[in-house]
């Protein structure tokens, strides 16, 4: 159960790193990266971020692309959370498969 603290910086991240990944994408023509959840340790030292890719069969590659240049990500959320966060927490992306499963749902009850 996250604590109020937790939830608040959650947000901070999430709307930040949309705004990073917004700029990203726009290097990848068609391209859509958006940030679904932020996870947040209770010491505030590490941040689980949950990306959702659009078109899917993409997703791996992009992924790999990020996790590479995570240093860099990280650095750039630093310039623009500084005043509001005294540390900046590592940053771990994963992939958020939740609408792939909902139309997965969708297609077999259709059938």
């Amino acid at each position: 159960m996250e604590n109020t603290r937790q939830q608040k910086i959650a947000r901070l991240l999430q709307k930040e790193l949309g705004e990073i990944f917004l700029l990203y994408a726009k290097g990848i023509q068609g391209t859509l990266i958006s940030v679904t959840n932020i996870r947040i340790s209770p010491d505030l030292s590490i941040a689980k971020v949950y990306l959702s890719i659009f078109p899917s069969e993409k997703s791996e590659a992009i992924l790999q692309n990020i996790q590479d240049s995570v240093k860099s990500i990280r650095f750039e959320l630093g310039n623009r959370v500084r005043n509001q966060l005294r540390v900046i927490p590592e940053l771990s992306f994963f992939i958020d498969d939740t609408l792939d499963y909902l139309e997965n749902i969708d297609n077999l009850l259709k059938k």
